[in-house]
């Protein structure tokens, strides 16, 4: 690997470019909570070569939806539901707009 393959993994959401602790100092949370997300399938760490958590910038966004969940009193279980249907959602919608893109330019009179 080299040191440009090393910085171009920092744009990606992907990458778990973050420890536990450093996750949920990020977060202003604590690690507990990280791993009751993780319990209720919200989010898959990766693990690192030692075993350890690691979290992507993607992950890290997820779990602090969930937090906010949490703090405006949600259980953290409902919470991590709230969050699956919401991406979901939000997947059918992106979907939903491409099917509307492909059919409207192989029928451009259609939406004239």
């Amino acid at each position: 690997m080299t040191a440009d393959d090393t910085y171009g993994r920092l744009d990606d959401d992907d990458y778990p470019a973050y420890t536990m602790g450093r996750a949920a100092e990020m977060l202003g949370t604590t690690q507990s909570f990280l791993r009751a997300i993780g319990e209720a399938r919200l989010i898959t760490p990766l693990r690192s070569a030692g075993g350890h958590r690691r979290y992507s910038r993607y992950q890290l966004r997820i779990a602090a939806r969930a937090r906010e969940l949490v703090d405006q009193g949600t259980p953290i279980e409902a919470a991590c539901r709230i969050v699956i249907l919401e991406d979901q959602l939000e997947e059918a919608q992106r979907i939903n707009a491409e099917y509307r893109r492909t059919a409207a330019s192989a029928n451009p009179t259609a939406a004239a």
